[in-house]
């Protein structure tokens, strides 16, 4: 189903108000409200409990600000969403969430996460409470809807306020009294539920998304399991398989990398990649490498996240490429898809030098072994099998992205009231 259509197929668009009120923050229409936060919420007392009071009990649930920032966009869904609990031992004196209420974060390392919030939904019987460095609001005579609160703060003439009555330069902060002077432009409650169900839609849209894409990549990983080890193979393919060193089946091609500076990089803007050990890292003008080719990080932090596995990426076209990452190419009678998902799916830890940071050397790298099936062609359809997996992710990845960005667009738009629900109360 169109996106536009499923969003709004019970609604009717207006895409222009024809009055608006003009106020210090932006324009709005003359049939909305112009409240202060103070005006609509009370501010309740939040916990101040660290991290290391936290774990995974049954006590009381605690909403932390470091998961606000990363995890929870706009709402927090107590049947959904995995929230630690203080330990037994830890004494509570906060105030107890209730359905609606509204957390906001008074600390972030950046400007983007000033005022950041989330609206606590289903919370049904648990106990909670909102920890270190959240504000608690609570809505006084619902004149904020439920559902319409985790959107609330999210508009850009709202958040340029927030922005503004920050403090700090590498940490920026707000306080109780800057929150409650910000002025926020309310529609009514009827507009109010249309908008939260509209934004709501997409939401649920990008959740369904990101369950598919985890899906296809559990599909994925299970598929290089059998098919990487011969453990399943494909119709009409048969015959033994054999295991070679990664130096008898690859072209090492590192005598072509260059360690370009940064003062060399940024004189030389360009149209091709100048690739790393982590991925792309800028762009210049001229190129080493016209071929596909296939990148693995030789040294630094870049195996820290990846204890068992190298980072491999595949690169087609001109590119540079620094003396962080070895070039391979794939030898005659090799299939070059085979070995890079054989690759990525290695466990290199034994090949790994010691040391304060983990190195793969290129003698040891060679050593590397690969189980392979001997026909050519096998190893070429099992690559075409796995590309076409990561291709199909990748499309749902873009689709994904395309939702945020409309979603994105879409609150700008509906919560200034620049486009308007009409009927909303048949929504």
């Amino acid at each position: 189903m169109d996106l536009e259509y499923r969003l709004y197929e019970h609604s009717t668009l207006v895409t222009d108000s024809p009055i608006y009120n003009y106020t210090e923050t932006d324009l709005f229409p003359t049939d909305w409200s112009m409240c202060s936060i103070g005006e609509l919420f009370h501010f309740l007392r939040s916990a101040s409990n660290s991290r290391a009071d936290l774990g995974d009990t049954d006590g009381v649930a605690y909403v932390h600000y470091g998961d606000i920032h990363t995890r929870f966009h706009h709402f927090i869904d107590f049947t959904r969403d995995h929230i630690p609990s203080l330990l037994c031992n830890k004494h509570v004196t906060a105030t107890t969430l209730r359905e609606g209420d509204l957390i906001v974060v008074d600390a972030s390392e950046d400007e983007a996460g000033v005022g950041k919030s989330v609206e606590v939904c289903n919370l049904g019987t648990i106990k909670a409470v909102s920890g270190l460095h959240t504000i608690l609001m609570r809505c006084k005579n619902q004149r904020v809807q439920n559902g319409y609160r985790g959107y609330l703060l999210e508009s850009e003439p709202v958040k340029k306020q927030l922005r503004q009555l920050s403090t700090g330069l590498k940490v920026f902060g707000i306080s109780k009294q800057a929150i409650s002077n910000v002025q926020v432009p309310l529609p009514s409650p009827d507009e109010q539920r249309a908008i939260a169900k509209a934004l709501t839609d997409v939401d649920e849209l990008h959740t369904a998304l990101d369950a598919l894409i985890a899906k296809k990549r559990d599909i994925k990983q299970a598929a290089m399991q059998q098919l990487l080890t011969g453990k399943t193979r494909l119709p009409g393919f048969g015959g033994a398989w054999e295991t070679k060193r990664l130096e008898h089946i690859i072209n090492c091609l590192d005598h072509v990398r260059i360690p370009l500076n940064e003062t060399q990089r940024g004189n030389m803007p360009g149209p091709y990649p100048y690739c790393g050990a982590n991925g792309v890292l800028d762009y210049v003008n001229d190129f080493v490498i016209d071929d596909d080719v296939i990148l693995i990080a030789e040294d630094g932090g870049f195996f820290d996240e990846y204890v068992h596995r190298p980072i491999a990426y595949r690169m087609k076209g001109k590119i540079w490429v620094n003396n962080h990452a070895h070039i391979l190419k794939a030898k005659r009678g090799y299939s070059q898809g085979f070995l890079f998902f054989s690759l990525v799916h290695k466990n290199i830890v034994p090949y790994l030098a010691s040391g304060t940071r983990a190195k793969l050397n290129k003698s040891e790298m060679n050593k590397i072994e690969i189980n392979l099936p001997l026909r050519y062609a096998e190893q070429k359809a099992i690559a075409s099998v796995l590309s076409n997996m990561e291709a199909e992710i990748a499309t749902l990845e873009s689709r994904r992205e395309k939702t945020r960005t409309v979603k994105q667009g879409m609150m700008q738009q509906l919560l200034t009231g620049r486009v308007r629900l009409i009927n909303p109360g048949h929504v």
